[in-house]
């Protein structure tokens, strides 16, 4: 992955579009004497560069010293914020709200004080609406402070009505606060460390959750309350790799988004989130027609005026489009079809490198390893499982197991045996010091160290031996993710019977959609 910008404003400056540019351009402009300002010309520069380079940045400004370009450069970031504060986002409701309560301020300070609560009025209208639920109690508050500053003559008992108002949404956002602090704390438990892996850290988790779900919390009916409720059991059931429980909520919170079509503009990225998790839960339960249904809706919604008026929703759109593509080509058996997709995969990777979270680049080079591993090509398989490898980084404990587990079955299935004993003995170190040997593991570990020694005669009843094994246990809770991350069947049926892993996966999925 290329390197990321480090100055935040060149990596601003690369943001922009062309309209917001000239908007820029001609904001800077207006507001100064001349147009030969330098932070204009510190802008051109800097937009002209490639990679952010100090010196020759400044070679190219030469009117800028070098010990005033810190400060020019904190005033081009504030001109660029400013310029684009000033175009009109029809679809950004707190853009707007924003908007309003300081006109109501302007006013309020002018003394028109009807004038300020005719505007707080509507800030709450669409506040509530919107489920706004912060910008409505600003408003309150706003108003509030007029009522007991000057005499407005408001209909009777409007303090008592007021200050119902303010306790009611005090209390929502209390709870909204309570939910979105434990969905969160589960989700960045997930990226610390994936899925439980064994009993003690399944209790805990159990034990934390019971602890910190509020009371009342499913008797919930505000949109955000309900959202941040349904993110948690979402969460909370997929580090259990209860997937069932896991798909159900994330159906609610897709379903949430559809009894409130207004929202999916508002919080777009919750919406993808959501629909990236329901097709998740869909993959991960082999419901291939409801994943292709989603994945339409996805793709329709990718293409809408709500994703593409922003940049930031067209890059997580295309996080979770392209993965679940990915994940259509693992169920259906098409890896190969699938490894075509891997060179604009890589383009938009690199487009978007300052955008993506590590988390989410280290996935899609998993991703792409296993597209490379099912369509027979184990050597640049190994090629990407080493970026995950070598890549130094706390995230995903799982998920750097089973790179290492994989890694080392592609270094099996090239026949470098010269090599295979020392990484047995590596990728064994590294899972049982992070705990993550699971029994499947455990098994295929023992089956790697016995295989040495057996001749092709002998070794077929061994992968078979070991598939009988390994099948018993796919149900487990706990091995779950063995099977998730790595299907391992598949690849002993496809040892077993001298096929293609490909064909073996293929052969499975064309029979699953005869049966149904």
């Amino acid at each position: 992955m290329p390197n990321r910008p480090t100055d935040q404003l060149f990596q601003l400056i690369k943001s922009l579009d062309k309209a917001e540019k000239r908007n820029f351009k001609l904001y800077a402009k207006r507001n100064a004497a001349g147009a030969d300002l330098k932070v204009v010309q510190l802008f051109d520069a800097l937009d002209k560069l490639e990679e952010y380079d100090e010196a020759k940045l400044l070679k190219h400004t030469k009117s800028i010293k070098k010990q005033q370009l810190s400060n020019i450069k904190a005033h081009l970031y504030k001109q660029i914020l400013n310029s684009l504060r000033l175009l009109k986002d029809e679809g950004n409701i707190d853009i707007q709200l924003h908007e309003q309560m300081d006109h109501a301020r302007i006013l309020f300070n002018k003394g028109l004080y009807m004038q300020s609560l005719k505007v707080l009025e509507k800030i709450k209208e669409s506040s509530k609406d919107h489920h706004q639920v912060t910008f409505w109690l600003q408003a309150l508050i706003f108003e509030k402070k007029i009522e007991s500053l000057y005499i407005t003559r408001s209909f009777k008992n409007r303090a008592e009505l007021l200050s119902k108002e303010v306790e009611e949404l005090d209390d929502r956002l209390v709870m909204i606060g309570k939910l979105s602090n434990l969905a969160l704390q589960l989700y960045g438990w997930y990226i610390n460390h994936g899925h439980a892996r064994n009993k003690q850290e399944e209790q805990s988790l159990k034990t934390f959750f019971t602890q910190q779900l509020p009371k009342h919390a499913d008797q919930q009916r505000g949109f955000y309350e309900r959202m941040y409720l349904y993110q948690a059991y979402c969460w909370y059931a997929f580090i259990l790799q209860d997937l069932l429980q896991y798909y159900k909520y994330c159906q609610r919170w897709v379903d949430l988004f559809e009894e409130e079509p207004v929202m999916k503009s508002i919080e777009t990225l919750y919406y993808l989130k959501g629909m990236h998790n329901l097709l998740n839960a869909h993959f991960m339960l082999r419901n291939h027609q409801k994943h292709a249904l989603e994945l339409s809706k996805l793709q329709k919604f990718y293409t809408s005026p709500i994703c593409v008026q922003q940049e930031n929703n067209q890059v997580q759109a295309f996080v979770h489009l392209f993965t679940a593509r990915i994940n259509q080509h693992f169920m259906e058996g098409s890896f190969s079809k699938g490894v075509v997709q891997i060179a604009p995969l890589e383009a938009e990777l690199e487009a978007y490198a300052s955008k993506l979270d590590l988390h989410r680049v280290l996935v899609f080079y998993y991703k792409i390893a296993c597209l490379h591993f099912g369509a027979g090509d184990n050597a640049t398989a190994i090629s990407y499982l080493q970026k995950i490898i070598h890549w130094k980084t706390d995230l995903r404990s799982d998920l750097q197991c089973y790179a290492r587990l994989l890694h080392l079955i592609a270094h099996y299935e090239l026949g470098n045996y010269d090599i295979l004993e020392h990484l047995i003995k590596s990728v064994y170190r590294f899972m049982a010091k992070l705990e993550s040997l699971t029994v499947v593991e455990e098994a295929i570990f023992q089956f790697l160290r016995s295989s040495f020694a057996s001749t092709p005669v002998k070794i077929v009843p061994q992968f078979a031996k070991l598939h009988q094994r390994l099948s018993k246990l796919e149900g487990s809770a706990l091995e779950t993710r063995s099977f998730m991350y790595l299907d391992i069947l598949s690849w002993l049926e496809s040892k077993m019977q001298s096929k293609p892993v490909q064909e073996i996966i293929r052969q499975k999925f064309l029979q699953q959609q005869k049966g149904k």
